[in-house]
């Protein structure tokens, strides 16, 4: 149907800058580290978060649906009306969920590259390296266990804004799973730190349901 969580992903490219007047002088790159250290706080500021994804698979193929995030632990990709299937994380687990095929996919959540978004505690410093966009409204760092490729890896993409959490608004991330499989998640329509209950991470279990 599309493909697995351990390999969602984002491609995001810097705006172009069209302007008929002569370009200012160029301003100093912020370091890597600093930039780091603003994506650190900026995890460590979100408690939860809600958005609308389009999420597009290394086939072409586009679906759309809601995430939600509560951290530490918790997130869920619930897709568009027609689509079978869930992704989600009550805290232990991440599940993957086929309804039309009554299965069900578990990994611990230490295992996926969305630890990253989901542990509080995690220095990412350990882990991350800052990526070049080409633009100073964007900061993207990429995540990678060089101790765990199986793990995968995922770049996140933050654009600056100073009414979001550290000054950074998550516009979504690239990660690759162990197999190279690429997907694509854009997110928009985000909000942080709502109120969002633990009942928002339980979900039926297809394997329970008697025959058809």
């Amino acid at each position: 149907m599309f493909a697995r969580p351990l390999a969602l992903s984002l491609a995001l490219s810097a705006p172009a800058l069209i302007s008929a007047a002569p370009a200012p002088a160029p301003i100093s790159a912020p370091e890597p580290a600093d930039q780091l250290a603003q994506v650190q706080q900026h995890l460590e500021a979100v408690s939860s978060m809600t958005a609308s994804f389009a999420q597009t698979d290394r086939n072409g193929r586009t679906l759309t649906g809601t995430m939600t995030l509560k951290r530490p632990g918790k997130i869920r990709f619930q897709y568009q009306k027609g689509v079978p299937q869930l992704i989600v994380a009550d805290g232990r687990s991440l599940y993957f969920i086929d309804y039309q095929v009554r299965q069900v996919e578990r990994w611990p959540i230490g295992n996926s590259p969305l630890a990253v978004l989901l542990n509080p505690k995690k220095d990412i410093a350990k882990f991350a390296k800052v990526i070049p966009t080409g633009s100073d409204q964007l900061v993207s760092v990429e995540v990678h266990d060089t101790d765990h490729p199986e793990y995968g890896r995922i770049t996140l993409i933050f654009q600056k804004n100073a009414t979001a959490p550290g000054g950074l608004m998550l516009q979504g991330w690239v990660a690759l799973d162990s197999q190279n499989n690429r997907t694509t998640i854009r997110l928009s329509d985000q909000a942080f730190n709502t109120n969002v209950s633990d009942g928002t991470f339980r979900w039926n279990d297809p394997r329970r349901q008697g025959p058809r």
